[in-house]
Order: structure tokens, then C-alpha cells, then sequence
């Protein structure tokens, strides 16, 4: 955690304690109590760990509580706050923020609805993207992976019934759990638009199964529960149809580890949303009381970074908080770069070719800073207001091949050119395919591989808006760069030969992709980053629902 971090929340820690006391809040933001002595008669109750020795569950019907049985933490409010922030803004999150203390004089069931009510009400249905953009990379931070293994790794079917609203949780079980069926609350929608209220009635769960299996009263007789000793199973019209019952102690859970990012059944590549941290209670009052801070430095760094002379923005801005560390190649003063003033090597008719991978909208930024020198970059979808603020020239491209072909060529001609041929950003280690388009604008290139850290707010947005990118970064209280310049790359027709093998095409018409395959390899190798063939596209449908055409909002 950056010492930043660890002092506001040491700071909001404080705070709350003089405020509150000794006030808890378990009796409705943790897991509801129960007993299971109705049930003991009927049902087979057993300890979770002996589950881990049963063989004979490959065609049963695994049923779990999610937030009893998988997740490792006892609280649901980071999820409500992330609702909160991402979906309804920042006074929707200060008001759910300001309800917390009085949370614990309610019920569980009443202070659910409270959350619902603040996190929901007037949200319109149709564009709430937060359940499959934001939560599933907290909610998989939260997996525990011995409750992991019990569920994913034992039995056929597998059902996960949740005490939040469906919306939060479906898509996170569903597309990175791969959960055949889900069981949450549903919503009241009025007109399009959510009124912050959960339906009394639904559907029984014994329905759902049924028409799941098609009504084979086998499956339904075999079902193998998975719970909490918290929960209680009274009543319950799902549970006590189990023929056996495997219960998780308080003991379990606090001693599970976290889920591997290797484990997952389906890597997280893409997600959105400002917030980098899990906003529990006392992380969510330090961004609040960082955030007049935050604001005022992303200001000041912002006018350091446009207005002075690298020289001087370089050294203000690393004691404003910004770590930068840049990594050039051995052989950098032996190539025909041009990189220096020397003025006795050979003149270039043509600019150099920068390639990097996307990590922010400031990558060529620093790029410039780190060589001191001005460069062209080319861009995909940038704001206009980045457009004027940038230090640097930027040229935007229209994604019509021809046209912008030419407009590369036109300024490679008049000098040095950075591009981001991924096309837009990735947060995760993973590498977006290259476009090709920059292998037939020259055949030389230097690769820059490109990594960025931050400690409360992503700078990047798919569905939000991407003027305001620059500031969220700047708003963190030292976010880390790490530039790397890689060997300058001849992209000749042998290159294949080194990348592909057997696999090399020589043809006209793939020499291109080759090319382009190779440099992301290399950057990818550089990086430690693993390589996809997943594009601009294919990022913002998942988290946007669009094909992540700039608006003239932005």
C-alpha cells in the first residue's frame, strides 16, 4: 500500500473512532445470524473441509451462498459503495457513506433495503453497467480459495444464491465463475428507471431449479448445500431441499487465502470504474477526506507538466509525488537513432516510429519527458479537452485505413511519431492486438514498453468521461510510471522467421500482421505481459455495451 494511502486512512480511522465509539455495525453489514438446530433432523450437517474428500459429487448439484460459502469477507458495504460512486456519483456516495453509522441500530433485512434504496433509486436500468464492468474484479479480490476449490472444483451444477441484488452478482458468477444458475434479489423498476426497492415476491427457487433441470425430481433430491454457520436456514426453500449440508465457520473463512490471479476459471482483462481500492468504510471516509487535496495537486501537476521546460517540470514533479523510472537500451548511443544532438551522424529524410503499448492517455507524455523532446502523436478517440491541454502535438485519426495511412506518412516526414497501436488502454497485464497499420509506415520502430500503477483512482474510462482522465491519475497521491525503451527493430521479412516459425506467412497480404505480432510480443516479453488477440472492440462491449466511438462530450 503507498504511504499516502496508509496515513488518510490512518487519519479516517481515527476520526471514526472519536466519532463513533465503539458503535458496530455487525448485525447488519455482516452475515445474518441464525441457527440450524430446526433443520438437524432432516438434513445431513457436516463440516466444510470433509467435502474436500468426497469423489462421488461429478453429476450432483452443487447450491451455495455466495456471500457465506465463497467470498472472504463479512461485510456487503464496499459492493453498495461501489454502486454508489461508479453508478449514482460522488453525493450519492457521501450520503451512503453518512448512513453507515446509523446502519447498525437496523435489521439485516432492513438495512439491506437502506443500501438499496441509497445506491439504486433513479438509477436507469437499461445503462447500470456497474454489476459487469466494476464488481467482479473486487468480488474475485474477495474469493476465498478454499471455498473456491469446494465450489468449482466438486459436483456437476453448480447454483449460487445471493443475498444482494441479482444485478451486483450475476455477471460476476456467471461469465468469471462460470455458475450454471443464479439466485438474487430482484429490483422494482419503474418506467426504465430502478426506485430503490426489492420485490417481496418472486419467483420460488424450487421454480427456478425445476425449470433449470427440466423437472427431474432426481437432481432436485440431490442437491449438496453450502453455507454458513451464520445463516439462517429456517424456512429457506432452497436449503432445506439439500440432502446434505456443509457448513463454513467463522474460523474457516478467516483463515482461507485469497484466490491466485492463475486460478481463475476465466482471466479479468477488462474492467472500468475510477475507484482502485476497495472502499471499505474507513478506506471510503480517507478518499473523502483526500479528496480536496487530491484535486489541488492534480491542478498544480497539471500546470508543471504544460507550462514548464522539461528541465524544471521533471524535478517538480517527482517531488510532487510522481515516481518515473525509465530503462533505455545499452546500445543507445550506437544506433542511428538520433536520439542526441550529434550532429555528425547522418541526416534522416524520415521521423522515427515509436510503437508503445497503451497504458493512460499520458503514455507519449511521458515518453516525451523521459527524452526531453517534442514529439507527434497519433490518437484514436481523444477528448478535445486533452487535445488542447496536451504539451505535445496530437493528431487524431478517423480509422478509415486509407486516410490515415497517408496521415501518418505525412508526419512521419516532417519527424518523430508516437503511436498506441493497441488503441485504447488495459489495466491488467495483458496486451491488446496490434494494429498493423504502423508496420507499413516504416520498417524500423522502437518498441516502448510501458507500465502504470495507482493507489486510488484508475486513470482510464471506458464508459465515463475521458476528459477527465488526466485528473483522476494526477489525483492519486504518487502514482508510478515504469517506461522502458526497447532496441531499435529492423521489421524486415526475415523478422517472421524469429516470431513465428511455422506459423510465418510471407504473402503481401499477412506479412503486416506479422510484423505487428512481433513487436507486441516483444513488448509483451519486456513487460512480463501476456498477449491477446482481444481489440478496442471487444473491451468496449464488455464494459460499455458500444464499439467506443469518442462523443463530442468527451
Amino acid at each position: 500500500m503507498f504511504p499516502e494511502v496508509f496515513f488518510f486512512k490512518s487519519l479516517a480511522f481515527f476520526l471514526y473512532q472519536l466519532i463513533l465509539g465503539k458503535l458496530t455495525t455487525t448485525r447488519i453489514l455482516n452475515r445474518s445470524g441464525g441457527n440450524v438446530g430446526a433443520h438437524a433432523n432432516f438434513i445431513k450437517y457436516q463440516r466444510l473441509h470433509s467435502l474436500a474428500h468426497r469423489q462421488d459429487l461429478h453429476d450432483q448439484t452443487i447450491v451455495f451462498d455466495v456471500e457465506g460459502a465463497l467470498l472472504r469477507s463479512c461485510s456487503l458495504f464496499p459492493y453498495f459503495m461501489l454502486v454508489a460512486f461508479e453508478a449514482g456519483g460522488l453525493m450519492r456516495a457521501l450520503l451512503l457513506l453518512m448512513t453507515y453509522p446509523f446502519l447498525g441500530f437496523c435489521d439485516a433485512e432492513l438495512g439491506l433495503e437502506i443500501m438499496v434504496m441509497v445506491c439504486f433509486f433513479g438509477l436507469k436500468k437499461e445503462s447500470f453497467r456497474v454489476g459487469s464492468a466494476v464488481l467482479p474484479k473486487f468480488l474475485l479480490e474477495d474469493v476465498g480459495l478454499e471455498g473456491f476449490e469446494m465450489v468449482r472444483k466438486r459436483g456437476g451444477k453448480r447454483v449460487g444464491v445471493s443475498g444482494l441484488p441479482q444485478v451486483m452478482v450475476e455477471s460476476f458468477l456467471r461469465d468469471y465463475l462460470e455458475v450454471d444458475m443464479v439466485v438474487g434479489r430482484e429490483l422494482k423498476v419503474v418506467c426504465g428507471y430502478y426506485v430503490g426497492l426489492m420485490e417481496r415476491r418472486r419467483r420460488s427457487v424450487v421454480d427456478e431449479l425445476e425449470e433449470m433441470f427440466g423437472k427431474e425430481t432426481s437432481s432436485l433430491c440431490g442437491l449438496i448445500g453450502i453455507n454458513s454457520y451464520k445463516k439462517s436456514l429456517q424456512h429457506d426453500p432452497l436449503f432445506s431441499r439439500c440432502k446434505e449440508l456443509y457448513l463454513v465457520s467463522k474460523s474457516d473463512d478467516r483463515t482461507w487465502h485469497h484466490l491466485p490471479r492463475e486460478n481463475d476459471p476465466k482471466p479479468l482483462i477488462f474492467h472500468d470504474g475510477r475507484l482502485a481500492l476497495k472502499p471499505t468504510p474507513i478506506t471510503a471516509l480517507a478518499i473523502f477526506i483526500w479528496l480536496p487535496f487530491g484535486i489541488c495537486l492534480a491542478l498544480l501537476r497539471a500546470i508543471i507538466g504544460i507550462f514548464l521546460p522539461f528541465n524544471l517540470s521533471t524535478a517538480l514533479l517527482a517531488f510532487s509525488g510522481l515516481h518515473f523510472t525509465v530503462s533505455l537500451p545499452t546500445t543507445l548511443n550506437k544506433t542511428n537513432t538520433n536520439i542526441d544532438n550529434n550532429h555528425t551522424k547522418p541526416k534522416r529524410t524520415k521521423g522515427l516510429l515509436y510503437v508503445c503499448n497503451h497504458r493512460t492517455l499520458l503514455d507519449p507524455l511521458y515518453l516525451s519527458f523521459s527524452l526531453k523532446r517534442n514529439f507527434t502523436a497519433v490518437t484514436y478517440s481523444l477528448s478535445w479537452v486533452s487535445e488542447i491541454l496536451s504539451p505535445i502535438k496530437t493528431v487524431r485519426l478517423t480509422r478509415n485505413r486509407d486516410k490515415d495511412a497517408a496521415t501518418m506518412e505525412k508526419l512521419l516526414q516532417q519527424g518523430d511519431l508516437v503511436i498506441c497501436p493497441e488503441g485504447t488502454t488495459c489495466r491488467e497485464p495483458f496486451l491488446l492486438r496490434f494494429s498493423p497499420l504502423f508496420s507499413e509506415m516504416s520498417n524500423e520502430v522502437i518498441p516502448v514498453a510501458l507500465e502504470a500503477h495507482v493507489g486510488m483512482f484508475y486513470g482510464t474510462t471506458a464508459g465515463g468521461l475521458k476528459c477527465f482522465d488526466p485528473l483522476f491519475f494526477f489525483m492519486n497521491p504518487n502514482p508510478r510510471y515504469r517506461l522502458k525503451l526497447l532496441e531499435k527493430m529492423v521489421l524486415s521479412s526475415g523478422v517472421c522467421n524469429n516470431y513465428a516459425n511455422s506459423e510465418c506467412h510471407e504473402s503481401e497480404k499477412t506479412i503486416r500482421f506479422d510484423r505487428a505480432n512481433y513487436v507486441q510480443k516483444e513488448i509483451g516479453k519486456a513487460l512480463g505481459f501476456e498477449c491477446t488477440r482481444l481489440t478496442r472492440k471487444d473491451k468496449y462491449l464488455i464494459l460499455a455495451g458500444n464499439e467506443g466511438i469518442a462523443s463530442n462530450r468527451n
